[in-house]
């Protein structure tokens, strides 16, 4: 068997298949069995806004269900829970009309009760059991039960983005029960309750989670061919951190679906007969983020200079495949209001030395630059969930060393990395990265108030002194505009304005990249890329 951390995968986890299985016609769909899903990284929480960390998005989407459904081939909002919805002229009150007969694997009713406690909490937070708001949600004010199956939402400003919101993993439905949890308690999968196709039945902490098929599940979208329960039995969720462990446990037929692929494994896993999925995540690319409140970085000439001093295109083809497309915004160009920039992209070394030299940076004699007494020494953390991220960093190293400047690269999982992350006079630099099919991802990633990627005053970074009030007028703009082209423009205005400024330097649009086996059908992908096992089955004949 093969070692999964120095642990041998134990028999009862292997692969089963029902009778079904072997009586089924060929190329008939086959119910019962179950499916070994190895994941690089265990779930950190699963309070449903927590969603966006991809360990814990891949199983909120098997056992909660949405409002509506984005279609993840047109992005498009279509019914799911909600049969249909409504809105004013000024997107500041929402109605929708549920589907009747829904319940949470509980027993308890998905009503409109259940619907406005979710995004009561989703949208307001709860301070007392540390639930924090979700980033999807912007404006939010209340909600109102009109019927046991009507429920309308009110925003104190407009809300053109929560429409999709509802749609995102970030919205998934949990019982009332699970709502009177406390965070730290949702770390445990055993304590989400929702209404999908799988409910969570054992868990070993950090290692393992096992999901069963919900047999009285019959309210999937109505857009999937899928109906009624899933046909898998189970899917075993494992924690194998290694890339090696994964490819080798798929290999050699102990897991049938993996994530995080390497782009160096692609090749000759496809070749074995293995199924390469590279689904999109359609939001802020693989990047790095300055702090500008670091004074090695406050000046624009800086900044301007270590961005035209990386090359992604050298990055995209020494380290990945064409799954990972070099980055032409700060968006990726499936994202709904992508700009192509890749003008302000360019590689220019000799740019680069011109503007530090401007800035005031010599020289020494080991050809790192100096100024005021200072080297140009700057530092990132690694970032474990992106893929190759060290290699990635240590050949802008490379590249920004070619330039006088020296990038050191400090270990993920380091101890000190999560304060030292919020202070910008200790970490000038961050690797940034998030998905969602809508302009509002913007202002997730980069709004005091939200993932606050450039730490302002007033966000999550320690005491820091800058504020850009032109960026987050274009955020609020994005939140906040009805008029769908105006929206995509202020978009558009947003990614320009943080090129102009040189606050990021994206790398390469970052697909979810997985490999499953061939006996594994009907897997599908949500809007940003993650897997969905209600349709999927197995065939070993």
């Amino acid at each position: 068997m093969v070692n999964f951390s120095g642990k041998i995968l134990a028999r009862g986890i292997a692969l089963t298949l029902g009778a079904a299985a072997l009586n089924a016609p060929a190329g008939a769909t086959v119910q019962g069995g179950t499916l070994v899903y190895l994941e690089q990284q265990a779930h950190t929480n699963l309070y449903p806004p927590s969603g966006g960390f991809y360990p814990n998005g891949g199983i909120l989407n098997q056992i909660t269900d949405k409002l509506t459904y984005q279609n993840p081939d047109t992005l498009a909002i279509e019914p799911w829970i909600a049969e249909s919805w409504s809105s004013n002229a000024d997107k500041t009150e929402y109605t929708f009309k549920l589907r009747p007969g829904v319940t949470f694997s509980d027993g308890t009713p998905l009503d409109a009760n259940a619907v406005a406690k979710n995004f009561d909490t989703y949208g307001l937070g709860n301070a007392a059991l540390k639930l924090p708001v979700s980033e999807v949600i912007n404006n939010y004010a209340r909600s109102e039960v009109i019927d046991p199956l009507t429920v309308k939402f009110y925003f104190k400003r407009p809300s053109p983005g929560f429409l999709q919101g509802t749609a995102t993993i970030g919205s998934g439905l949990v019982s009332l029960g699970t709502l009177q949890r406390s965070y730290e308690q949702l770390g445990d999968a055993r304590h989400i309750i929702g209404s999908g196709p799988f409910v969570v039945s054992d868990e070993k902490l950090g290692r393992e989670v096992t999901l069963s098929a919900r047999k009285d599940y019959r309210w999937g979208p109505p857009a999937l061919k899928q109906q009624g329960r899933a046909n898998l039995d189970r899917v075993k969720v494992i924690v194998a951190g290694e890339d090696s462990v994964r490819i080798g446990a798929l290999l050699a037929g102990q897991a049938d679906f993996i994530r995080q692929i390497q782009a160096y494994d692609e090749r000759p896993t496809r070749e074995q007969g293995f199924t390469i999925y590279a689904a999109p995540t359609r939001g802020v690319n693989d990047s790095l983020a300055f702090r500008p409140d670091n004074p090695l970085v406050s000046d624009l000439r800086v900044r301007r200079a270590l961005l035209h001093a990386t090359d992604s295109q050298q990055i995209v083809a020494t380290l990945f495949s064409a799954n990972y497309p070099p980055a032409k915004s700060v968006v990726a160009s499936g994202a709904p209001g992508f700009v192509d920039l890749s003008s302000s992209l360019t590689f220019d070394p000799a740019l680069a030395n011109r503007l530090l030299d401007e800035a005031g940076w010599r020289r020494g004699a080991d050809g790192l630059r100096e100024k005021d007494g200072k080297a140009l020494r700057l530092t990132v953390y690694e970032s474990l969930p992106q893929p190759q991220n060290k290699a990635v960093l240590q050949l802008v190293s490379q590249q920004w060393g070619k330039v006088g400047a020296r990038l050191t690269i400090l270990p993920g999982d380091a101890g000190s990395k999560v304060a030292d992350n919020l202070d910008p006079q200790k970490t000038p630099l961050a690797v940034i990265e998030v998905g969602r099919a809508d302009p509002d991802v913007i202002k997730s990633q980069f709004y005091p108030e939200n993932r606050d990627g450039l730490l302002q005053q007033g966000g999550a970074g320690k005491n820091s002194r800058f504020s850009d009030a032109r960026l987050n007028a274009l955020l609020l703009g994005i939140a906040s505009e009805v008029d769908a082209p105006q929206r995509l423009k202020i978009a558009a205005d947003a990614q320009r304005y943080l090129l102009e400024q040189a606050y990021v330097i994206p790398f390469f649009e970052e697909p979810q990249v997985f490999a499953g086996a061939p006996y594994l059908h009907g897997v599908s992908f949500e809007a940003v890329g993650r897997p969905s096992f209600y349709g999927a089955w197995l065939d070993k004949r």
